[in-house]
């Protein structure tokens, strides 16, 4: 997870690896017209009106029987009414299983990869939810997707490596048969001082952290284009941003994502797909709660708000940007979560 523990100045490292509901609401009316002894019910339902009618006889239409023509009319609203409750849950039903969202989220086993899941999983879309290695996490992870009404599929793979990229599409592909929603949030840091930092601790962190989110928007991108619909959130950091001491690696990677992610909505823009990055702050996670009164204080310091952010606050922005109709006019942004720590 990329968030803000990737921020911890140099006061301590950082762990960062980290309907169409058709209102079903069909319509029914019914109509009784008087005219030349003629009562007719009607009503419409999926667009088809249907009408049924009751002819007093012509000798004597003086003598039509109201009170069977109410009982019938009574009877065929409720019918209509009935008919339409069972065509509204079928049509609800039928829209939940075609039209949910298919997400993938990448390091999704724990921080802020699992609240991004279980903040679209909980929504009632479909998510797969990829780890490196925590896999009983990851399992945690799908089974709460689906308490919360939602469908996951579990899938280990190092987003680093371009064979384990391609199986986790494929597998997604063939499960569900499309992707609408893609989260780059799979990263780690190798915290260390330039001068002591080998090129392994180098080539570890761009490789995941920048080269993973080009491979996964690469594929994504294939599928999202023959269908010209699609929505990629990358997560970032405020490091990428304002660099950190003993991070270079991790802020370049960061960095790098966020002018990725401009140039990529530039690029698919006129194929309907936004692409957006979430740079977060300092997130409250297992690491911060181990760190002492004197370092706390000294962050808190720098973060106007005065407090840590939470998982479900990043998550939430995510969610709008995956979701949300209103966001499909924002593509190409950078949204800071980080409690005034850093206003560019």
């Amino acid at each position: 997870m990329a968030g803000a523990a990737g921020a911890l100045c140099a006061a301590a490292s950082s762990s960062c690896a980290s309907s169409v509901r058709l209102g079903a609401a069909a319509s029914a009316r019914l109509a009784t017209s008087s005219a030349s002894g003629c009562v007719t019910p009607q009503h419409y339902f999926g667009g088809l009106r249907q009408s049924c009618s009751l002819h007093s006889s012509a000798a004597s239409p003086a003598r039509v029987n109201v009170a069977s023509v109410k009982v019938y009319s009574r009877s065929v609203a409720s019918g209509v009414r009935a008919q339409v409750a069972t065509s509204e849950q079928v049509v609800a039903d039928a829209s939940k299983l075609v039209e949910a969202p298919v997400s993938i989220v990448t390091g999704a086993s724990r921080g802020i990869g699992k609240a991004v899941a279980l903040a679209l999983g909980g929504a009632g879309g479909k998510v797969l939810v990829n780890y490196a290695r925590s896999s009983k996490e990851a399992e945690d992870v799908a089974q709460q997707i689906e308490d919360l009404g939602g469908s996951a599929l579990v899938f280990g793979g190092d987003m680093s490596k371009e064979a384990d990229v391609e199986a986790l599409f494929k597998a997604a592909m063939e499960k569900w048969g499309t992707i609408d929603i893609l989260v780059n949030n799979a990263g780690i840091t190798r915290d260390t001082l330039l001068m002591r930092m080998k090129k392994s601790q180098w080539d570890e962190v761009i490789e995941l952290n920048l080269t993973g989110v080009f491979l996964c928007t690469q594929a994504a991108a294939k599928i999202m284009m023959k269908k010209k619909k699609g929505r990629i959130i990358n997560i970032s950091s405020v490091v990428g941003a304002s660099g950190n001491a003993g991070q270079a690696n991790y802020a370049a990677a960061k960095a790098g994502v966020i002018g990725f992610t401009k140039s990529i909505a530039r690029e698919y823009a006129s194929r309907n797909i936004t692409v957006n990055a979430v740079a977060p702050g300092f997130i409250a996670s297992d690491m911060t709660a181990k760190l002492g009164p004197e370092i706390e204080k000294k962050i808190m310091d720098t973060i106007p708000l005065a407090r840590y952010g939470s998982v479900e606050e990043v998550a939430g922005a995510v969610k709008y940007l995956a979701l949300d109709p209103s966001a499909a006019y924002i593509t190409g942004q950078c949204l800071h979560i980080n409690g005034g720590m850093l206003m560019p």
